[in-house]
Formats: structure tokens, sequence, C-alpha cells
């Protein structure tokens, strides 16, 4: 099936000022009713996903969004439909109005890593894991990487190595991968990129790891999440000797969080 048979759809990560997230529940009459999903819809002809984003939030929540952070991209097949999500993520200060259930759905703020509602939509099962990956961690290649936030249970992801146990967050090069999820198939791996080749082969892993040592770096990174976006969550690895001229803004850019060498 090519690219343009898929329906293009926008969804929104709508967060508030105690690091929550918003989920609503799908109305009577739409299929999958009563599924718990993250507001948005399909994007109209002419229309860009930053006003098609707009819309369906004022449409469906009586919200106005003023700004959006493209987050990760993904295509589901439906019975109904074959659609292309781009999932943005809205920060409190990002949006303002009285939430209102103007479809007669319910709503309900969520925790990452929390979830009390359900059935959830299928196509978000994958980004409800992703939500629970910190923003913030630090560590190494060698020894591993942790994160303790107060919104978050505490991660610890740490370097594959044979026998361990695969209920362990663990990464690899990304090369390693395919092999890897052969031999673990339940396993959540992160891969680690350097380059283009990488960057397409990661895109079945849990998250993708990208150290930053130089500008080059920082420009190919960049230059794929622009071209390329992610359809997993993306750890900008800001490496102790590096020497980049300036750091980017990465959330806005489209990466999902930090790490911080040490």
């Amino acid at each position: 099936m090519s690219n343009n048979s898929l329906i293009e759809v926008v969804a929104g990560v709508l967060y508030n000022q105690q690091g929550e997230f918003l989920l609503s529940s799908r109305p009577i009459g739409k299929p999958y009713a009563g599924y718990w999903e993250f507001a948005g819809g399909k994007v109209e002809t002419g229309e860009s996903r930053l006003a098609a984003l707009q819309r369906e939030f004022a449409e469906e929540l009586g919200i106005e969004i003023t700004a959006a952070t493209p987050w990760l991209t993904k295509i589901h097949h439906y019975e109904h439909a074959h659609v292309h999500l781009h999932f943005y993520r809205i920060t409190a200060n990002q949006w303002h109005g009285q939430l209102t259930a103007r479809e007669q759905q319910s709503w309900c703020w969520q925790q990452p890593g929390n979830l009390t509602v359900a059935p959830i939509l299928p196509a978000n099962a994958p980004i409800l894991a992703a939500l629970a990956i910190p923003t913030s961690m630090s560590g190494n290649l060698n020894t591993g990487f942790h994160s303790a936030t107060p919104q978050q249970p505490a991660l610890q992801i740490l370097p594959y190595q044979p026998g361990i146990a695969t209920t362990t967050v663990v990464y690899a090069p990304a090369s390693q991968l395919q092999q890897l999820t052969k031999q673990h198939p339940t396993a959540n791996i992160w891969a680690i990129c350097h380059n283009h080749e990488q960057w397409l082969q990661a895109q079945t892993a849990a998250a993708i790891i990208w150290p930053v040592s130089s500008n080059e770096d920082i420009q190919l990174l960049l230059n794929l999440l622009q071209q390329h976006p992610s359809g997993v969550p993306v750890m900008a690895l800001l490496e102790k000797s590096s020497q980049p001229t300036a750091q980017p803004d990465w959330i806005t850019l489209g990466v999902h969080g930090i790490i911080q060498e040490q």
C-alpha cells in the first residue's frame, strides 16, 4: 500500500501544570466508541498539521492550542482506515481555555506510566509506553543511564550483555538490534545510532540514543528529525567531551529527552 492511500491524522499529547497528560474517550457513533485516545483527527485538504490540531482541539474540547511540538509518527492499519499518525506534545503553557466535552465524550488526566482508564485505542499503546520514558536522564554508555524525576518512576537502562534478564531495559548498537530482537522478542531494547542507516534500523527499537559530540552530530540529527521523523522516542546523549558551538532547543525540535553524560 502506498503512502498516498494513508489518511493523514494529527493527535496531541496535552499536558497540565502537574505534568499529567489528557486522554479522552471516543464518542458514540464513531468507530471504537468508548475507547480512550489522544484528541485529534484528520488533516483536511489544504490544511497544515498544526492548523488541524488546533481545529480538532477546539471542536472536541473547546480549548485553544497556541503551539505544539512534533514528537512521534506512526502508521496504523485499522479495519476501517489506514492512518499516518503525527503525534505532537502540547505543554501546559501552549494552550488555554476551559476543557469542555463538546462531543459528550469523557476525559481524564493521566500520569506517565500509571494508566487508570481502559480500553485504549490500539494505535496508542506504543505512544503510552513512550510517554513513560523520562525526558531527563544521566549516565554514560559504559555503565548505563538512570533517571529519578518527581513525576515519573525511576528508570535504569543498562548495556546489553548475554545472560541479562529480558525484563531489564538494555541498549545496544542499532546494527545489533535485529539479531537481539530475534533472541529476546519481549526485551525492551534501545538502539544507539550515529548515522542515517542506523536511524532507519532503529525504528523497531523501544527508543533511540543519539550521542552528540560535535556540530555535525547535531545537524545530522536535526536533518533526520525533519526528513525522517521517528516512530520511537529519541534521546540526545550530550557527551562531556562535546564541543558544539551551541545546543539547540532539543525538545521543540522533536527530541523526546536529554541524557547528560557523567
